[in-house]
């Protein structure tokens, strides 16, 4: 089975771990938008590794690009990610049973250990305290 080309969707486009690196980036940028040498800056990648990367991520339409001057201005353009968090989305409701079905077993185990502890606590007072004999 042939595999997709990187360029033809989002899936594919973030199946890249430093192309997911360059989005986080863009996505928790203040002032909205990067330059391609402060992405390089920030994620301590070469400028044409980082460049090769924003290709792919702008064909798939991921990300934004305008020119101010002789810069290049990269925005994250979150809608072609609908795809996949409509996918992921199916495994939340899974996942979501699951935590509280850990949370309900968590909190057996720390009611049985606070009950375990409160005779070990009596034992250990009346240890400090003596069998009400004088030690005098």
């Amino acid at each position: 089975m042939a595999r997709a080309a990187t360029t033809t969707d989002a899936f594919n486009a973030v199946a890249e771990p430093r192309r997911r690196q360059i989005l986080d980036v863009l996505a928790t940028s203040a002032a909205g938008e990067r330059s391609v040498n402060e992405l390089v800056a920030a994620l301590r990648m070469s400028q044409p590794l980082v460049s090769k990367h924003l290709r792919v991520l702008r064909e798939v339409g991921l990300v934004d690009v305008r020119d101010e001057g002789r810069r290049r201005m990269y925005r994250l353009n979150g809608q072609p990610l609908q795809p996949i968090y409509d996918w992921v989305k199916t495994y939340e409701r899974s996942w979501s049973r699951r935590f509280e079905q850990l949370d309900v077993v968590l909190a057996e185990l720390k009611n049985a250990e606070l009950k375990n502890a409160e005779p070990r606590e009596a034992e250990l007072e009346e240890t400090e305290h003596g069998d009400g004999g004088s030690d005098e």
